[in-house]
C-alpha cells in the first residue's frame, strides 16, 4: 500500500511527466483526477498546509478565468478564493504529489524523486 498520492491532469505533460517518473521509480501512487472530482475546501486548506504554500502560489494565473473571476483582487478572503478554486479546480497547479504531512508542485516533475527516496514510498 502506498502513501504517495498525485492530484493529476491527464492532459497535462507536467502532470503526465510527474505521474510516469513515480511508477518508473516502483510507486504506485494514488491517482486524484482532480477535475472529475474536485478537491472540498477542507481539501484544499490541508494541501495549504502540507504544501506550506499561500493560497495565491496554488493558482494557476496563466488561466483565462483566473482574470474573469477577479482573482487578482487582493481583497478577495481567502473562504472566497478557496470556494472559487473548489468551483473551478482547472486553476490548480498541478500536479501535486502528497506522501503522509508533505506535499509539492510537481514542477519540474523530477521534483518528485525527493518524495520517494526514502523507502520507494512506503
Amino acid at each position: 500500500m502506498t502513501n504517495i498520492s498525485i492530484y493529476h491532469n491527464p492532459e497535462c505533460s507536467k502532470s503526465r511527466a510527474a505521474l510516469a517518473l513515480l511508477e518508473k521509480n516502483d510507486v504506485s501512487p494514488e491517482i486524484i483526477y482532480y477535475l472529475e472530482t474536485p478537491p472540498s475546501i477542507e481539501d484544499l486548506k490541508s494541501l495549504l498546509g502540507k504544501l506550506g504554500l499561500q493560497l495565491q502560489d496554488i493558482i494557476r494565473s496563466s488561466e483565462d478565468d483566473y482574470d474573469e473571476l477577479g482573482l487578482d483582487d487582493e481583497t478577495l478572503s481567502e473562504e472566497i478564493v478557496l470556494d472559487l478554486l473548489q468551483k473551478h479546480p482547472h486553476l490548480l497547479q498541478r500536479p501535486i504529489v502528497i506522501k503522509g504531512d508533505k506535499a509539492i508542485i510537481a514542477r519540474p516533475p523530477e521534483a518528485v524523486l525527493g518524495m520517494i527516496e526514502n523507502g520507494k514510498g512506503e
